[in-house]
């Protein structure tokens, strides 16, 4: 009787510069888990814990994942991973895999925000806005601090707005002090959010447009979950914008399809050879030593 062939397990890390994201999908690309959590100062040990949870999520060992691709800031911080790809390559792989007919994509971080085309199910161009905090999951970040409220509250607040006061101003900083003084002003609150939304989503669309925006559109990131800045966004762009179910993993989805892709190949060609892997911290000091 012949011994059935191990199933094979592939797994994506994505270390951005707030949040490390983790999946892993068997070889049919059904996602087996995946973990979300915030990246802090140390990427190694912060790669090596997401590892661990998303294994742990997923009832697998290290043993069974045959192939690890990281990307994202951190990604040359994965000591244990087979490949690192950009993490715009993967992102765009991850969206086409749950919007199979998407043409443009919309991810706003914390940090940047990105414009990417999409054909077929791969990245054709794309732009970026990472030196200006004004179009990014920052900005919301400051003017919940500013207001005191929560950045989910924020967004069911601004949904009550029928007249969005309109923020001129491009720089964080300059626009913290024009929310302020509209507020001293008397202009409702709910008015004030839903201007902070419509500024963002200008900023993001100016950058989209210059790629020529095609439906479907999808919007990712962390700030895809604030429904405020959902609705900002179809305002601004005059088009209905899909939302995945989780919005932060589609980078680390994408790793890991890239990562199934990149093994089968070899084994097709007979050149798959399983590394074994570790995620020890003795592991990772070696690894910074021999660097």
């Amino acid at each position: 009787m012949d011994t059935p062939a191990p199933k094979l397990f592939f797994a994506g890390l994505d270390i951005g510069s707030t949040m490390s994201k983790a999946a892993i999908i068997d070889a049919e690309g059904s996602i087996c888990g995946y973990v979300v959590g915030p990246t802090g100062a140390e990427h190694r040990h912060r790669a090596n814990r997401v590892m661990e949870d998303v294994l742990a999520k997923s009832g697998l060992s290290l043993d069974e994942i045959a192939y690890i691709i990281s990307t994202g800031y951190g990604r040359v911080n994965v000591p244990f991973a087979d490949k690192q790809v950009t993490e715009l390559t993967c992102h765009a792989r991850g969206v086409a895999a749950l919007f199979p007919d998407v043409r443009t994509a919309i991810d706003i971080g914390g940090q940047d925000a990105k414009a990417l085309k999409i054909k077929n199910g791969k990245l054709i161009d794309f732009l970026t806005n990472d030196k200006c905090a004004a179009g990014t999951g920052r900005f919301l970040e400051v003017t919940a601090e500013t207001l005191g409220l929560e950045l989910n509250e924020m967004g069911r607040v601004s949904l009550q707005s029928a007249r969005p006061v309109r923020i001129n101003s491009q720089c964080t900083i300059f626009a913290q002090q024009e929310i302020i003084a509209r507020l001293s002003e008397g202009e409702p609150l709910p008015d004030i959010l839903a201007g902070v939304y419509i500024a963002i989503a200008t900023r993001v669309a100016k950058l989209a447009r210059q790629l020529k925006i095609e439906p479907p559109v999808v919007f990712t990131g962390g700030v895809a979950k604030n429904s405020g800045m959902v609705r900002a966004m179809e305002t601004v762009l005059g088009v209905p914008v899909l939302i995945p179910p989780e919005p932060l993993i589609t980078g680390c989805l994408g790793a890991a399809i890239l990562a199934r892709d990149e093994a089968l190949k070899l084994i097709s060609r007979g050149e798959f050879r399983t590394q074994k892997k570790q995620l020890s911290e003795a592991h990772i000091e070696f690894t910074e030593k021999a660097a």
